[in-house]
């Protein structure tokens, strides 16, 4: 697969701090400039910022892909699966309480995939896969 172009992606967080810890911590993301109310991350390789907001807003709609219920607003990252595989160890060894827990989507068929839904601690819904097939990314 070509190298893409990073992208930048800014989500609302309810504390700063605890979105620290979990991007930090859980998910090992570096940290980049910061000021009191937001913080740049490298999300995998991705710039990721996290804005301090007054409440959150509601995420209450979900689509059905292949029998489970996820997220309609969600974002991640798609990783080779030895990384997505240490990030699932981590990740079930903290208790992590996943949305979806790590399964594999669309099994014996094109996009192939290896996944998890998780929130972070202000809800925001993180999509973690690994294709069984990389070149299938954008296969129909």
């Amino acid at each position: 697969m070509e190298a893409r172009t990073p992208f930048h992606l800014a989500i609302p967080v309810g504390d700063l701090g605890r979105a620290r810890e979990f991007y930090c911590g859980a998910l090992r993301c570096p940290t980049g400039r910061e000021a009191e109310r937001w913080l740049d991350l490298d999300f995998f390789g991705h710039q990721l910022t996290l804005h301090l907001v007054g409440s959150m807003p509601a995420d209450t709609s979900f689509n059905v892909v292949d029998s489970e219920a996820v997220p309609v607003r969600h974002f991640g990252a798609i990783l080779p699966r030895p990384e997505w595989e240490k990030l699932r160890d981590r990740l079930v060894s903290n208790g992590t309480d996943f949305v979806i827990a790590p399964t594999v989507r669309f099994a014996g068929q094109t996009g192939e995939q290896h996944t998890m839904f998780l929130r972070d601690p202000s809800g925001n819904a993180l999509e973690f896969k690994s294709f069984a097939d990389p070149a299938q990314l954008f296969a129909s």
